[in-house]
């Protein structure tokens, strides 16, 4: 068992800002066309954070052309190049995931 918290460890060394569920961040990642690597931002919010070691994720929602969009992201995925903190949440929601948004519309999903 501890070898393969030593082999985590090797890969749970890259800086990760601190963010919440609620935050809004975007998060730039890399993609490889070709002989190219282009980046591409996601901005929205944070909707759950899963922390379970190498294995923790976090699931991104915005609202693209009035359509609801989720993107789960690996936290220690090498294809994210980095991530920004764009605002904190104002309130600290009663729910651990706010899987509410999905149900609102307009600018009420922007708000928690």
């Amino acid at each position: 068992m501890d070898k393969i918290k030593l082999i985590e460890q090797a890969y749970t060394q890259k800086e990760i800002p601190d963010f919440s569920v609620g935050d809004t961040v975007k998060v730039i990642t890399k993609i490889l066309e070709g002989d190219k690597i282009r980046f591409h931002p996601f901005e929205g919010i944070v909707i759950t954070k899963k922390d379970k070691g190498i294995r923790s994720s976090f699931t991104v929602r915005k609202i693209s052309y009035g359509e609801g969009v989720e993107r789960v992201f690996p936290l220690y995925s090498p294809k994210i190049e980095r991530i920004e903190i764009l605002r904190r949440r104002r309130s600290k929601p009663r729910r651990a995931k706010i899987y509410y948004l999905r149900q609102r519309v307009g600018k009420a999903a922007t708000r928690i």
